[in-house]
């Protein structure tokens, strides 16, 4: 099999009160072991078995809409169990921490334009805050599984925080509290992952 399903990096019920363990369970061995499975069948047997899925991503546009949904719902969601963490919340610091600030005015207007983006997106998808070409912060939000490494979105760069906002991510919980879950979800993510993340995607453009 080209790509398995990544363990958790914590417990099921680690993130409680904030993400529950039953909606963990579910979004972990349900729905993301889902995308792995039928993004491995959409490339058995074809010259994409065994290509790097970020550059499968790269040419989405002219790869099947299995290979877009499953692809982008597989690396969506590899990203998003590592920057959640128990241990998570509070704020940033150091390059990342200047940077926002730099970008947004403030940590509180980046949250507030995050949040919004995550909010607003109609339907399922995604909220990111992305690292464009020039190692600048933009806040974007995609349809469905795709994400900003994809040659279709609106605008690209290299994602180092997101959100699902599918209901599968929240509704046991907050049912059609969308906000509600937006805001509880910063007391679990994982600022260090974050500015690791963000130091990587500096050195690459």
């Amino acid at each position: 099999m080209a790509f398995s399903l990544p363990n958790l990096p914590y417990a099921f019920n680690a993130l409680e009160p904030h993400v529950d363990a039953r909606t963990m369970e579910i979004h972990h061995d349900k729905h993301h072991a889902a995308y792995v499975n039928n993004l491995n069948a959409a490339i058995a047997g074809t010259e994409h078995e065994g290509k790097d899925l970020e550059d499968l991503l790269a040419h989405v546009s002219k790869l099947s809409p299995a290979v877009r949904n499953n692809g982008g719902g597989h690396w969506n969601h590899s990203m998003f169990w590592e920057i959640m963490s128990p241990n998570g919340g509070g704020a940033p610091d150091g390059d990342l921490a200047s940077k926002i600030n730099k970008n947004f005015g403030s940590f509180e207007e980046m949250q507030k334009q995050f949040a919004a983006a995550a909010a607003t997106r109609f339907g399922s998808g995604w909220a990111w805050l992305c690292v464009d070409g020039n190692d600048d912060l933009f806040i974007t939000s995609t349809p469905n599984q795709d994400n900003p490494l994809m040659d279709v979105a609106d605008k690209q760069g290299r994602p180092i925080l997101g959100l699902d906002v599918w209901e599968h991510a929240y509704y046991l919980h907050y049912q059609n509290r969308r906000p509600d879950y937006v805001s509880a979800w910063w007391n679990v993510v994982n600022w260090e992952e974050v500015g690791r993340r963000y130091r990587s995607a500096v050195r690459t453009n």
